[in-house]
């Protein structure tokens, strides 16, 4: 087994976790460490639709938005770690806790996403996860969640 970081491209990344447009909200997962952490890359633009309504006049990224491409980011670093391509991977919010917003993201932004495992195993459906998105260094958001990890689409 090689210790290598891992990179999932937006590819991948449908293979991976069924999102679509408009809402998969990563554009890239880099630096995967097995299913311990990863960082995910999001740039933001102007043609994504949110913006025609969050705000016409001055467009700013909706927080649940963040939230999600954070855990989106946390599906594709277990997916890859698990070896999940094609093989129909569902994940469900179960709770999310500690959110706190301290910068806005617009357009042209590039938002980088940070999320660690600190509950989870291989095998196991409930996984926790913790996560800091930043931009150009400075903190816009971070949360804790729990999601589950469903692959024959059973549900709990």
């Amino acid at each position: 087994m090689t210790d290598a970081l891992k990179t999932a491209d937006i590819q991948m990344i449908k293979r991976l976790i069924p999102h679509r447009y408009p809402f998969l909200l990563v554009d890239k997962v880099v630096d995967i460490d097995g299913y311990k952490s990863a960082r995910g890359i999001k740039n933001v633009t102007m043609n994504e639709p949110h913006f025609q309504g969050h705000f016409p006049d001055k467009p700013i990224m909706p927080g649940v938005t963040i939230v999600e491409a954070m855990a989106q980011t946390a599906a594709v670093m277990v997916g890859t770690a698990l070896d999940m391509a094609d093989k129909n991977l569902l994940v469900y919010f179960m709770a999310i806790d500690k959110c706190k917003f301290r910068r806005m993201v617009v357009p042209g932004d590039v938002l980088e996403m940070n999320v660690e495992t600190m509950r989870g195993k291989p095998g196991g459906k409930v996984w926790k996860f913790t996560g800091v998105a930043t931009v150009e260094g400075e903190m816009a958001c971070e949360v804790e969640f729990t999601a589950m990890m469903d692959l024959d689409g059973a549900g709990a």
